[in-house]
């Protein structure tokens, strides 16, 4: 796992930086890995992208856009992933990179379809010229575009009714995790922690739209107000103590070993509401940093979190 700095951060959101522990991995209810929809037609057109036949040699550079293509059935599909696609197991993780794309090395696993997170160096313009399609898949600032990126794909893929299913699945289980929220005379505080360097996130980013979900107030929200950190800003000791959030939430246990430990022996922590009252939560860095179908999965470990708290 690497390190990330806040714009290593925002390029895995941008380019791989929030798919379905519940929804994706409840098998019985999954499409079989390779069937495609009924009736799939083709061609099939997303945006300006047109594709006679079904992709057969899929690459994805994009974390996220792996998960979505396991979810709805294109696993089989997808012949190479980048070297941070990590999920599911079966995913065929390479040497290649999501954030230093290489056109010739994509080129040699003779892709019928790429899909991208960012066009670095370029490379959309440099695999086009090499007649390879390309699918860009940004980074999701609302859940909206997870929805449409999976919708998309399914499209591209002959999978469109498993994409709606995925979809819908998400969204019923969205709902049903903030349905019975309890209501609150004053909204409970959080600090998101993307790295021990104490970078956070603001509500205007994805991340942030998960927690408004549940009814959260963003401390870091002040610190990015005038939106120059991208929603991305550094917050420091003193601000956060002097902030006093309800909950730490740590996107940092697998990247940088951080715990709920570690957090208490930071200088003037332990006094924080959140470390006094066992509220620092330690999050999967992968599920806090993708945009797939886990994201409902983000959702539940901060509903589950604000739950234990008396209204």
């Amino acid at each position: 796992m690497i390190r990330r700095t806040p714009r290593l951060f925002a390029a895995t959101l941008a380019a791989a930086a929030l798919a379905l522990g519940a929804c994706a991995e409840k098998t019985a209810d999954a499409p079989e890995p390779g069937a495609s929809s009924a009736g799939a037609a083709f061609p099939a057109t997303v945006g300006d992208l047109t594709l006679e036949k079904r992709p057969e040699k899929i690459v994805s550079l994009s974390p996220s856009a792996t998960e979505m293509l396991f979810a709805i059935g294109a696993g089989k599909q997808v012949a190479a992933a980048d070297n941070n696609s990590n999920y599911p197991a079966e995913a065929p993780k390479s040497d290649l990179s999501g954030f230093q794309p290489n056109a010739e090395a994509i080129a040699a696993k003779s892709p019928d379809l790429v899909v991208l997170s960012n066009d670095t160096n370029k490379i959309v313009d440099q695999l086009t010229t090499l007649k390879i399609p390309v699918l860009l898949t940004p980074a999701a600032t609302t859940l909206e575009d997870t929805y449409r990126q999976i919708t998309d794909l399914g499209t591209l893929t002959g999978h469109a009714t498993e994409a709606a299913d995925v979809t819908t699945r998400m969204k019923d289980e969205i709902a049903k995790l903030t349905k019975d929220l309890p209501q609150r005379s004053k909204k409970l505080t959080y600090y998101h922690e993307l790295g021990p360097e104490l970078y956070s996130v603001t509500s205007k980013t994805f991340i942030g739209s998960i927690y408004a979900l549940a009814g959260l107030e963003n401390i870091a929200d002040p610190s990015d107000a005038d939106g120059k950190n991208g929603g991305y800003p550094q917050l420091s000791q003193e601000v956060i103590v002097k902030a006093n959030p309800d909950f730490v939430f740590l996107a940092d246990t697998k990247c940088c070993q951080q715990s709920a430990d570690t957090v208490k022996a930071r200088t003037g922590w332990a006094g924080i509401t959140a470390v006094k009252n066992n509220q620092v939560v330690a999050l999967d860095d992968d599920i806090a940093s993708r945009w797939g179908p886990r994201v409902v999965d983000l959702l539940r470990a901060v509903v589950d979190a604000v739950a234990r708290v008396p209204a």
